[in-house]
Order: C-alpha cells, then structure tokens, then sequence
C-alpha cells in the first residue's frame, strides 16, 4: 500500500458542542488532563462547561474560543498517543490556526489558552454584541456576492469573509448591511442565505481594532518555528518566523479565512489525507466539496476516531 500522505486540520468557532468529547474522555485520561491545564490557567471549569452548559455560555465567544482550542489540542495528544503519525503540515480555520500552532509545536499550550481568551474579549470589545452579524450564504458566485455587499454597505460594513467551499461563503459585517445583503443574495438567487447565531463580526474590517489590541498582546508571547508546517488563512502561506507568524494572526482578525485556496494548497502539496481534529466534523463537510479525491477522517467523537485509527494503522 502507497504511504498516505497526511495534512491536520483544526476546527474554528461553530464546531462547539455541549457535551463534546464526553464519550472519548471516558476511555482516554488525557482529555480531562488537557482540560484541567486549561481550566486552571483561565480559572474557571471548562470541563464542566463543556459537559454541562448552559449551551448560551458554551456559545459566548469568551469561552467557545478556549473550549474549541483545549478539545482539539486533547484530541491531537491521544490520537498521537496511540498512532504516532508525520504529517506533511497542518492548518486551522480561524481560531483553529491557534491550535495548529500549539500542536505543530510553535505555540505553547498554555500560552495559546490565554491568547485566545485575549482575543476574544478583544473581538468582542471591537464590536458590542448586537451591532455586528455573519451570515452564510449559499449557491451564489463570489464575484456576485462581492457586487451584492458593495450595494448593501451603504455607508457601514459588510464583506464576504470565509470562502468555506464553492457556493458556501460566509459574509460579515454591521448588522444592517448584513441584513441588506441577506435580502439582496435572496432576490439573485440564493439557494440560502440566514444568520449565523454568533455575537461577533469575524475577519471583516470592524475587526481592526481588536487586531491591534491582539499585536500588542502577542509581543509578549514566545513563538518558535513550526516542526510541522502551518497553512496560514490569511495568506495561504507558510511562515517560520516569529514576528510574521504573529503579522499573519493579527491580520487574520480582519481579513478572509482562505479555507478554499488553503485545501487546495494542501492538495497540490502532494497531501491525499485529511483528518479533522477537534470537535465536530464541519471542515470534512467542507474538504469534501473542495477535493472529492481527498480521504476525509475526523476524530471528534468515539465511533470516528475508532474508525480512523483502524484505517490508518
């Protein structure tokens, strides 16, 4: 059999769940053991929030950020604990990059939990709940989408800003645009255009202030050179350094996560497998449609990771 050729990918805000992880934690120790570094790091019980909700508080972007950050890196320790595997590199959507970061070796674990946590107060400082949307929008081209948020800005925000798969873009912006826009992708012809239940504006320009913030944050955070190469989303590129790593984290705050071009990249690469590792399967959903020849595996709950690890022995 031909030595597969594998890329990790790390989820983003939305893969949340409550109760994520429950069934895997109960066989493997070093779930609870991640969570419980974490927890004490913010102070506060991320486990027990995960696990028990309310699900408003697990969806509150203070929390979502960390919880998504410690499952996946949770994930990452026990899959390589019991299938120790070389990938050819790694990528995040959004908030996912942090955890690819920490799992490719450049970030520190704990460092990272209190970044995102700093990030996402910042985030939503920029914005106050209320005055900034997303919504997805589906089976509309970019180029028309493009046109349909430069007749709905009118004088506020609104841009398309995660290119999630042919025909899925997400756009973002002050909510009135994005409820014009919403209206405008119907009448050209949408198959679905609705809100995302989110209290932040993500990678549009009304992000600025929180990327800032988030620079000013990172100079006091060590960075190290990726053992495995990371895919960045603002740029699809590759960074060693550590002052253009932590550019690239600043700009991604405000600019579009490439999730299309990154998989593509991956693809040209020479990767033939992607594995989903985190919570949820939201980026397989995706992969797929991006590259059909691509096998998809995800980690996220016992029957999947079962499923992975026997294929992939």
């Amino acid at each position: 059999m031909s030595v597969k050729k594998i890329a990790i990918v790390f989820p983003g805000q939305g893969s949340q769940s409550l109760g994520m992880l429950g069934d895997l934690a109960e066989i493997y120790p070093q779930i609870q053991a991640t969570f419980q570094e974490a927890s004490n790091t913010l102070g506060r019980d991320l486990w027990s929030l995960a696990q028990e909700g309310p699900t408003e508080e697990i969806n509150q972007t203070k929390n979502t950020q960390p919880l998504i950050l410690t499952a996946s890196v949770a994930m990452w320790r026990v899959f390589q604990s019991i299938l120790e595997i070389s990938p050819e590199s790694m990528a995040g959507h959004s908030l996912g990059e942090y955890t690819a970061l920490v799992c490719a070796g450049s970030l520190d674990f704990i460092d990272a939990v209190k970044l995102v946590e700093q990030r996402a107060i910042f985030m939503q400082q920029a914005v106050p709940e209320g005055e900034g949307a997303m919504a997805a929008v589906l089976g509309l081209s970019v180029a028309e989408l493009t046109s349909i948020c430069d007749q709905a800005s009118q004088g506020d925000i609104v841009s398309a800003v995660n290119f999630n798969a042919p025909g899925q873009v997400v756009i973002a912006g002050n909510t009135a645009a994005v409820n014009r826009a919403i209206e405008l992708a119907k009448e050209q012809g949408a198959k679905r255009a609705l809100p995302l239940p989110v209290s932040v504006p993500s990678h549009c320009a009304l992000m600025m202030p929180a990327a800032e913030k988030l620079l000013e944050t990172m100079a006091d955070v060590s960075f190290s050179s990726p053992i495995i190469p990371v895919l960045h989303n603002t740029d699809v590129a590759l960074h060693n350094d550590a002052a253009e790593i932590k550019k690239a984290l600043s700009k991604q705050l405000h600019t579009p996560v490439r999730w299309v071009e990154t998989v593509e990249a991956l693809v040209s690469s020479g990767v033939d497998t992607v594995i989903e590792c985190g919570p949820g399967k939201v980026l397989s959903g995706l992969n797929k449609r991006i590259e059909k020849s691509l096998a998809l595996y995800s980690l996220g709950d016992e029957r999947s990771f079962n499923k992975t690890v026997e294929e992939l022995s």
